[in-house]
C-alpha cells in the first residue's frame, strides 16, 4: 500500500468506508475522462500489448500521429459538391432510366434531379468542384477523393453509428476509443481522445463511447455551440471547490484503497476510472491554456472565419481542433451540427451548410499545412451517406433522401495521395461501381496511416477478440502516398 496518509470522509475512516462509496464521493469532482497511464506508454513504446486496456503500440511505421475527423452530420448530397454528374443536369426531370435498390421509401421520390451549380477545375489535379465549395477548391491540391465509399443503413441512426463505431446493432468502442486503446495519449495532461461537440442523437454516447473497452478510452466532450461567451466547456473537470491539494489526496485515497482491496489489482475498468481522475486533476493547469482561442492571432481567426457568420460555430471547432492536435490529441473529432440532411428545399439549404463549413474546413488544412503538421495529421471529411440522383417529393420544395451506396469522402494529410481521387459512382452518382471502399475499409485505412494493423489490434471480452472492422476490412492502398 502506498505511504501517502489517506484522509477520511465525513468523519468516516477510510478503513472502514466502502470502496464503492468512496468511488462514488470522489466521482463528483472529475468527469470520465480518457488517459492511459505511464506504464501503458512504456508498453506501447515496446510495441506490444500491456496488461488488459493498455496501450498496443503502432504494429508498423506510422505516417499519422493523430487524426482530426470532420462530421458532416445528416449526409453530404456527393453530386452537389465533389462528384460531378452532368447526366443530372442533362436528364433533369426524367424518369430515372434504372430501379433505385434498396431504399426504405422509394414511393416518396420522383424524377431525375439535376443540380443547376457551376463546376469548374482546380489546381494542379484539375480536381472538380461544386460553385458552393470556393474554399475547399483553393486546397483540392493537398485531399485524397474516395468516390466509391458505401455503408449499411439508410436510416441516420444506421449509417451514422457505422461510421463511428463500426457496428449497428450493438455496442461497440468508437474509432477515437480504438485509437486511444492503441496509440494512448500523445500528452500525458490532456486525453487521447477530444470530441467537440459530438452529437447527442443518432447514437448518442455510443458515437465517442468506450463500449467494453476501459473507461480511460471514452472521449472528453468538450461544449462550444451554446457555451458562455462561446468559451469551450468540460463539465466535471475542476474538483467541486476543492483545493489543489485535497483534489491530490482524493486521487491518492482512491488509488490506495484500489491497491488494498483484495482482488483488484489489474481490473482494467477501475484501473481506467482512476486514471481518468489523475487526468483530471492535471488537466486543470494545462487545458484552459489549449482551449484559449484568444491565443490565436487576428490572421489565424480570420482565416477560419471566427467571429463572423455564418463560420464563426464550426470555425472555432476546427481553430480549436487544431490546438488539441498541437498539444498532442490523439484523435479529434468535430461535428458540424445536424444540418447536411436536405430532405427538401435543397436549392436555399445546402448553400447554407456549405457556408457554415467550407471555409473553417479549408482553413483548417492550410494552417495545419503552414505549421508543418499536416505531414503527420490525417484529416478525415465524412458524412454518415451521401443523397439520391433523384428528388424527394414529400417536403415540398425537392431535396435529396438517403443513399448509402455510393458517396464522397475526402483526406488530407497523414500519408494520404495528395491530389488524388479514387473510385467513382455510376453516371447518376447512385452505386459505388469502381473503387469501391466500404466503411470498414475505411476505418482499415485510418489505423493503418496510424501505424496499426487493424486485423490485430484487438481487445478481449466475454470470450472473443473484438476489432473495430470485425472480420471484414481492407486498407485503400489507393489512398496512400
Amino acid at each position: 500500500m502506498s505511504d501517502r496518509r489517506i484522509f477520511p470522509t465525513a468523519d468516516l475512516p477510510c478503513d472502514a468506508m466502502p470502496r464503492r462509496a468512496m468511488l462514488r464521493s470522489v466521482a463528483c469532482g472529475f468527469g470520465g475522462l480518457a488517459l492511459a497511464g505511464i506504464a501503458q506508454r512504456a508498453a506501447a513504446a515496446e510495441g506490444v500489448a500491456g496488461p488488459a486496456g493498455a496501450s498496443v503500440g503502432t504494429h508498423h511505421a506510422p505516417r499519422a500521429k493523430r487524426v482530426i475527423f470532420l462530421f458532416m452530420h445528416g449526409g453530404v448530397s456527393q453530386m452537389d459538391s465533389f462528384d460531378p454528374k452532368p447526366l443530372l443536369d442533362k436528364r433533369h426531370g426524367e424518369p430515372l432510366p434504372f430501379a433505385l435498390p434498396g431504399l426504405i421509401r422509394p414511393d416518396r421520390l420522383g424524377k431525375v434531379f439535376g443540380t443547376g451549380w457551376k463546376w469548374a477545375r482546380h489546381g494542379e489535379s484539375g480536381r472538380q468542384v461544386s460553385e458552393l465549395f470556393p474554399h475547399t477548391a483553393r486546397v483540392v491540391d493537398k485531399l485524397c477523393f474516395l468516390h466509391g465509399v458505401h455503408t449499411e443503413g439508410e436510416a441516420h441512426g444506421q449509417a451514422v453509428l457505422r461510421l463511428h463505431t463500426g457496428e449497428a446493432a450493438f455496442d461497440r468502442p468508437s474509432v477515437g476509443a480504438w485509437v486511444s486503446y492503441g496509440l494512448g495519449p500523445g500528452n500525458e495532461s490532456l486525453p487521447a481522445f477530444v470530441a467537440l461537440d459530438p452529437p447527442d442523437q443518432h447514437g448518442g454516447v455510443r458515437l465517442t463511447g468506450n463500449s467494453f473497452l476501459p473507461a480511460e478510452h471514452q472521449a472528453m466532450r468538450v461544449r462550444l455551440r451554446g457555451a458562455p461567451g462561446r468559451v469551450p466547456e468540460v463539465a466535471n473537470l475542476t474538483g467541486g471547490g476543492l483545493s489543489k491539494s485535497r483534489q491530490r489526496q482524493q486521487v491518492d485515497a482512491v488509488a490506495a484503497l484500489s491497491a488494498a482491496h483484495p482482488g483488484a489489482g489489474g481490473d482494467p475498468y477501475v484501473e481506467g476510472v482512476i486514471r481518468s481522475y489523475e487526468l483530471a486533476f492535471r488537466m486543470q493547469s494545462v487545458a484552459p491554456e489549449v482551449f484559449d482561442l484568444s491565443r490565436e492571432t487576428q490572421e489565424t481567426r480570420s482565416l477560419y472565419g471566427v467571429d463572423a457568420e455564418p463560420t464563426d460555430g464550426f470555425g472555432r471547432q476546427c481553430l480549436l481542433a487544431r490546438r488539441l492536435a498541437e498539444a498532442g490529441v490523439r484523435f479529434i473529432q468535430v461535428s458540424t451540427g445536424y444540418h447536411w440532411d436536405h430532405h427538401g428545399n435543397i436549392k436555399t439549404d445546402l448553400p447554407r451548410s456549405a457556408a457554415k463549413t467550407d471555409q473553417p474546413a479549408a482553413a483548417l488544412i492550410e494552417d495545419l499545412d503552414r505549421r508543418g503538421l499536416l505531414d503527420d495529421t490525417l484529416v478525415v471529411c465524412a458524412g454518415e451517406f451521401g443523397r439520391t440522383p433523384v428528388s424527394q417529393i414529400d417536403r415540398g420544395k425537392p431535396g435529396r433522401d438517403h443513399n448509402p451506396h455510393g458517396f464522397t469522402v475526402w483526406l488530407a494529410g497523414g500519408g494520404t495521395k495528395a491530389g488524388h481521387a479514387h473510385g467513382a459512382t455510376d453516371d447518376f452518382g447512385y452505386l459505388a461501381v469502381d473503387g469501391k471502399v466500404h466503411m470498414h475499409d475505411l476505418h482499415a485505412t485510418i489505423l493503418h496511416l496510424l501505424g496499426l494493423d487493424h486485423e490485430r489490434l484487438t481487445y478481449r471480452y466475454a470470450g472473443r477478440d473484438f476489432r473495430l472492422t470485425d472480420v471484414y476490412g481492407k486498407v485503400v492502398q489507393e489512398a496512400l502516398a
